[in-house]
């Protein structure tokens, strides 16, 4: 198997299904071989790369999570990987109403080489934040640059510290009193990878290396912590970021969503 190919393994065995403590007020939920993830704002289906069941047995796993979520009133994403099993699950998740909502690109990074001292222009601040009330500027912060309601966030954010302050570490750019560029990392009990999300820049700000520094801040934690391995979910956006701070591309994955008639389906992932 090429190094790829070990790293993909690695990734399919460790990151696929949650590990350690629900954030509060979330719970997860087996059914089979997958877990729901409910309590969040969006409900999510979380995976093995390969479901085990096939055919009829396979849609009425699909029905049943869409059947779940929608007695709550919610929506539900179910995130297929490029190289998921059996090969026609994501046209049987549409065949169940799901549609396609987005794209990303699954990338990871060698956290040695990426973690650095941070280099930031003048006029601005980097620091560590925990305080509810800047997770709630944060999700201000993000609402403002993606132009959708990312107000869940804080208490997202607030959830995961309240379940183990050690898992996520929460960083932020201030530029006077906006946050300019905001990011986080969660780390997954036993894993080599850790999570990179959130990575928002404002748009006055961006191009000035605040998302570097970020990433460089983030990268740090990581190693201190002993991870190996950086993993990001990246947009079209950060994407082309990543790759020259030396990420590589594992697989792609399509964010399959089903919406209760009448719910707006915003881009809950972009900020996720």
């Amino acid at each position: 198997m090429s190094d790829e190919g070990v790293l993909l393994a690695a990734f399919d065995e460790q990151m696929r299904l949650p590990s350690g403590p629900a954030p509060a007020g979330v719970a997860y939920e087996r059914d089979g071989s997958v877990v729901r993830v409910v309590g969040s704002v969006l409900g999510r289906v979380r995976a093995p790369r390969d479901v085990g069941v096939r055919g009829a047995e396979l849609d009425r796993l699909i029905v049943r999570q869409r059947e779940f979520f929608a007695a709550r009133g919610q929506g539900v994403e179910w995130m297929v990987r490029a190289h998921d099993r059996p090969a026609d699950l994501g046209e049987r998740l549409v065949a169940a109403g799901f549609e396609v909502r987005g794209s990303t690109t699954v990338l990871v990074g060698v956290a040695g080489r990426v973690a650095a001292e941070p280099v930031l222009p003048e006029g601005v601040v980097l620091r560590r934040v925990e305080a509810v009330a800047d997770f709630v500027r944060i999700a201000d912060q993000q609402s403002e640059v993606w132009g959708f309601d990312c107000s869940w966030l804080a208490g997202d954010l607030a959830g995961r510290v309240a379940a183990d302050v050690q898992a996520v570490r929460v960083f932020v750019v201030e530029a006077g009193d906006r946050l300019a560029c905001t990011a986080w990392v969660l780390f997954a009990p036993g894993a080599d990878f850790a999570v990179l999300l959130g990575g928002t820049t404002l748009p006055e700000w961006q191009g000035r290396g605040l998302y570097r520094a970020l990433l460089a801040v983030r990268a740090r934690e990581a190693v201190a912590r002993g991870y190996r391995w950086l993993q990001v979910d990246a947009s079209a956006d950060s994407a082309p970021i990543l790759r020259r701070s030396g990420f590589r591309e594992l697989t792609t994955s399509a964010h399959y969503r089903w919406m209760p008639s009448g719910l707006g389906c915003g881009d809950v992932h972009r900020c996720a």
